[in-house]
């Protein structure tokens, strides 16, 4: 019995042992399987990765290690029309501070301000710089070093650990506040301009902000260099692989002559004023004079609060470019434009006569003619000579502002002329549907006084020169400052690009005669501009433009002198002109602010301009582009055999 029983224990053990291998088995299959699985995938994966996707996790991996960065353009040069430098670049000095290689950076700050000085905007721009820049990339301690802070600093290098000299550039402009209306200024660009283009945020880069350097700046920027760079995994370069240079930006040629320039300033003198100069053929730009002005170069560097202030509180506004940002009433310079636009109505012909006793009453008032005796029996070429306002005023009234404003539009008046610079303004020639789009009433006295270029009248010397030179030469010019680009001259250099005014010939040619008799007819009255300057003959056009109303009762009084005035109450002197006559190739306005009678002041500084612009005549001299106009190839000669 007991043998049986151990027999059955022993056969269930061995059942047991066996069914115990079995899952064993079962599960090691299952783990080899899974790990085999597994293993299928990761094979797979680096398969991926090293042969099929291998080209693109190699490049990805360089880009990693090569940094590609932009360099900075040198800014294209500005010149004159003869190669005289008008702005450029000049290399300058600049202490850098790298704060990985310094313990302690305030230590080292507070050093170096003891050799150079450092502002308030310089302590904020250095902390900014400190709290938001990585310790390896550099922080500009001080710019535009000169030759004496920058060897200081090469002394006392010992002391001041992470401070190195490094080079830039400042723009610079040679001729000071010369031409700076004209060329304008660069500056640091703004959050702003960084935002809307990424290059901009390239160290040393500058952003034209007035002038040429404003509306010249796409092609004075240049194009961007690029040099890749090995970095590690912060981005600190460890070594250059190849380097792109920068390409300049193009060099700009203006017509303007910086010598006539000059010369229009030394005859302005100390006077709040403004002259043109035009090529009546071409509407090149010869002189544009805004005086007083000021000097550029110190918005690249930074102006002084002190400066500005001494800017803004001057009443002749030396940071505006009145010759077309400033607007006056034309005075008696816009009689010429009211006689073409009668002329074009239909409302007056060369032999039509109006009666001058003085005065002209209309509606109850009583408007004034500057000649308080009157001048008698007039027709359109005698009320040019001597300035008749009664001629005008009854002119003006049977034409209608509407016409008048159409031929304006024509000569250039009251609109936006498309010179290369900023802040350019259209003035205003009224019309009827102008006023009541105002909310007021026209009245036939508003089309009275515009007839002598008052009341709401405004226009811009450069509008007055454009207006001179297109009655003068019968073409629809448009002036301009730019000539050539990198020697290249532009179309409108040429004076056969210009097309003829839709004024008929002999309406100008009426005109014209009357502006000759102004000057060089006696008793005309800019007598005082008559040139005599081989054989060449000057036409012209005075005016006086009040900026205050007088009374009727002070001016019939006797005892009114508007030089009595304070001056910013005088009348503004205007003159407009243009020579030879008999062939004009130049136009000149001028306007003295307050400069009280035009025939006085404004005439004689007229004629001496145009003296000085017959004399060096730049019209008709060789250009910088065409000097150095790369010479056309020969035709091949036939060979002998």
């Amino acid at each position: 019995m007991k043998k049986k029983k151990l027999s059955r224990g022993s056969k269930q053990a061995q059942q047991d042992v066996h069914s115990s291998r079995r899952v064993f088995t079962r599960r090691a299959l299952l783990l080899i399987a899974a790990q085999t699985g597994i293993l299928s995938l990761l094979a797979n994966r680096l398969y991926k990765l090293q042969i099929t996707e291998g080209d693109k996790y190699i490049k990805m991996a360089k880009n990693n290690l090569i940094s590609k960065r932009l360099l900075s353009p040198p800014r294209g040069s500005i010149y004159d029309r003869y190669g005289d430098v008008l702005a450029n670049n000049k290399i300058s000095w600049r202490a850098l501070l790298i704060p990985e290689e310094t313990s302690n950076l305030s230590d080292v700050i507070e050093r170096f301000s003891q050799f150079i000085t450092l502002d308030e905007h310089d302590y904020a721009r250095i902390q900014w710089a400190v709290d938001h820049q990585r310790r390896f990339i550099p922080i500009m301690l001080k710019d535009f070093l000169s030759w004496d802070e920058m060897a200081m600093i090469e002394v006392n290098s010992p002391t001041l650990p992470g401070v190195l000299i490094d080079t830039g550039t400042k723009r610079v402009y040679p001729t000071g506040p010369l031409l700076a209306h004209l060329v304008g200024y660069v500056a640091p660009p703004n959050e702003k301009d960084v935002a809307a283009n990424s290059f901009l945020a390239l160290p040393g880069i500058r952003v034209g902000r007035a002038g040429i350097e404003n509306t010249q700046d796409d092609v004075l920027q240049g194009k961007a260099g690029e040099v890749e760079v090995e970095v590690d995994s912060v981005g600190r370069i460890i070594t250059t692989i190849g380097r792109k240079e920068s390409v300049q930006g193009q060099d700009i040629q203006l017509a303007v002559d910086m010598q006539l320039q000059q010369d229009v300033v030394n005859l302005i003198g100390e006077e709040s004023a403004s002259a043109v100069v035009l090529n009546c053929q071409n509407g090149e730009v010869m002189a544009m004079v805004s005086n007083p002005s000021f000097d550029p170069s110190l918005f690249d560097s930074g102006v002084s609060h002190a400066q500005w202030k001494a800017w803004m509180t001057d009443e002749r506004n030396p940071l505006m470019d009145k010759a077309v940002a400033g607007l006056y009433p034309p005075g008696s310079t816009f009689k010429p434009a009211v006689g073409l636009g009668a002329l074009e109505a239909g409302t007056i012909n060369e032999n039509v006569r109006i009666n001058c006793p003085g005065y002209y009453d209309y509606g109850g008032t009583r408007f004034h003619c500057w000649n308080k005796y009157g001048h008698g029996s007039l027709n359109l070429h005698e009320a040019l000579k001597y300035s008749c306002d009664v001629y005008f005023y009854e002119v003006a009234r049977r034409t209608g502002m509407e016409a008048i404003h159409k031929t304006c539009q024509k000569l250039g008046l009251g609109v936006s002329l498309p010179i290369e610079l900023t802040h350019v303004k259209a003035g205003l020639i009224p019309t009827p549907a102008w006023r009541e789009k105002h909310g007021h009433h026209w009245n036939i006295g508003d089309t009275i006084v515009s007839g002598i270029g008052q009341g709401f009248v405004h226009v811009s010397p450069l509008q007055l020169a454009t207006y001179t030179a297109r009655m003068a030469t019968g073409k629809m010019i448009n002036p301009h400052l730019v000539r050539a680009r990198d020697h290249n001259l532009i179309p409108e250099a040429n004076s056969e690009f210009w097309k003829p005014i839709d004024i008929k010939p002999e309406f100008l040619k009426m005109v014209r005669s009357g502006m000759y008799a102004v000057v060089n007819e006696p008793r005309g009255s800019g007598a005082k501009a008559k040139i005599d300057y081989n054989g060449i003959l000057l036409a012209g056009k005075t005016g006086t433009a009040q900026v205050k109303r007088v009374s009727r009762a002070l001016r019939e009084s006797g005892h009114f002198n508007s030089a009595n005035l304070p001056w910013k109450y005088r009348p503004h002197a205007l003159f407009i002109c243009f020579a030879p006559y008999d062939n004009p190739q130049y136009a000149i306005s001028v306007v003295v602010e307050h400069g009280n009678a035009a025939a006085s002041v404004a005439a004689p500084l007229a004629k001496n301009i145009m003296l000085k612009t017959l004399q060096r005549d730049p019209a008709n001299k060789a250009t910088r582009a065409e000097q150095t106009k790369p010479e056309e190839p020969e035709e091949p000669k036939p060979s002998d055999q």
